[in-house]
């Protein structure tokens, strides 16, 4: 999707279409989300297959969804490509269950991936980051977006215990589960691309926690971790490990990349914040929060009313679907002042809910912002410029913001 919005004049919001993929692929929905937040922010749809869903944009109604597990759950599912069918991992895939389970197995994960535990990994991520950009400094084009894909692997995969033969593998399948739609990543139809990719992850999970009981081996990675795991009292069955295995290889996976690509984009798009960025490197940590905020990369989430529920103006009834609109949330005017305008000093940019928020606030934040810290400081310790060598194109997907082209010529920074 555009993330520097066209004008949006003459919208109406009774013929706009939120689940029309070239809105997200080619087209702004950003200038109608100014205007859901603007006049609806309660707003209703039905697909012309009978299911319906309620959206809220504004930043303060985002996150009460988000953050009342008791008005809204995530026990029947939280992403919008299972709209109309009650999730089976329920109570037991991490993302699809409410405290108290919830938090009685991310409690012992997040232990792991606190910024004080991942700050051990800096020096090694920096090598990692070093020879990813290494090759865009040859002086041809480098398409950063893809192959920014498997950025999060190099980074992640030794943390989570995944051999590098199997990392290029794993990036495409969550690729499919993310953008089952899009050219580049679909096998069949949506629902058969949903289908193998959400099978081979599994059995890619399942068939490593066998190989770990059988030879008996750990090396005290994050999937080792979940194995040992208890909750209410009891250890994680397999079936557990093994879907909440498949969701932290999605979480690892999905957003930096398009976080990554979606803000050099905005730098290249306007030199002045690079420039400024350059001149004065303890404004990078700002510039990653104002990068995920920007691209907010995980563009929606979904949760469930328990009961009816008066938000946005209006009521969601009992059982009703409520999408969440991240993106719109982190353009709200009356929390982000001028929010279309990309600027690296915006003195509340960490107040972005590029994470999530609540129960499920992202449990890789540490080391994802970790990971973006670094790599924007050698980008921009190493690089003299950054030009487009092609358009972008943008994923074909309405529940990832990002791009699978984004091709670059960087000049290498000169030497003082």
């Amino acid at each position: 999707m555009r993330l520097t919005p066209g004008a949006g004049a003459g919208i109406d919001l009774d013929c706009v279409d939120l689940f029309d993929l070239d809105l997200y692929t080619s087209g702004d929905p950003h200038p109608i989300w100014d205007v859901m937040r603007a006049k609806v922010p309660l707003h209703h749809q039905t697909l012309p297959d009978g299911r319906e869903f309620w959206s809220v944009t504004r930043y303060d109604d985002v996150c009460r969804v988000l953050g009342d597990h008791q008005e809204f759950t995530s026990e029947r599912g939280t992403v919008v490509t299972h709209l109309g069918q009650d999730d089976v991992a329920a109570g037991k895939l991490l993302t699809s269950t409410d405290p108290p389970r919830h938090t009685e197995v991310r409690r012992p994960l997040g232990a792991k991936l606190t910024a004080r535990a991942v700050k051990s990994w800096e020096d090694r991520i920096r090598r990692s980051i070093v020879r990813f950009l290494q090759p865009a400094l040859d002086g041809g084009t480098f398409d950063l977006a893809e192959r920014a894909l498997l950025l999060p692997a190099i980074v992640t995969g030794p943390l989570l215990g995944i051999p590098e033969r199997d990392w290029e593998e794993l990036v495409q399948l969550t690729a499919m589960v993310t953008a089952p739609s899009d050219p580049h990543f679909q096998q069949g139809s949506e629902a058969a691309t949903l289908a193998i990719s959400h099978h081979e992850l599994v059995t890619y999970v399942t068939e490593w926690v066998k190989r770990r009981r059988r030879t008996g081996g750990e090396d005290d990675s994050l999937l080792d971790h979940l194995m040992s795991v208890r909750a209410g009292g009891a250890p994680l069955t397999d079936e557990e490990i093994a879907l909440d295995g498949y969701s932290i290889l999605l979480g690892a996976n999905v957003t930096t990349p398009h976080t990554v690509s979606g803000t050099v984009h905005a730098l290249i798009e306007r030199p002045e914040q690079f420039a400024k960025a350059q001149a004065d490197p303890s404004l990078i940590p700002n510039l990653v929060e104002e990068g995920l905020r920007w691209t907010s990369a995980a563009c929606n989430f979904m949760r469930y009313a328990v009961n009816d529920t008066r938000i946005g103006g209006g009521t969601v009834p009992a059982r009703g679907a409520v999408v969440a609109w991240i993106g719109s949330a982190n353009r709200d005017e009356s929390l982000f002042t001028d929010p279309h305008e990309f600027d690296i000093t915006r003195s509340n940019a960490k107040r972005q809910v590029a994470f999530g928020f609540g129960p499920h606030f992202c449990i890789g934040a540490p080391l994802a912002r970790l990971t973006l810290r670094i790599f924007f400081e050698e980008l921009l310790q190493r690089f003299g410029s950054i030009e487009l060598d092609g358009e972008p194109q943008h994923l074909r997907s309405y529940f990832i913001a990002g791009m699978t082209h984004l091709p670059i010529v960087a000049q290498k920074r000169k030497t003082p």
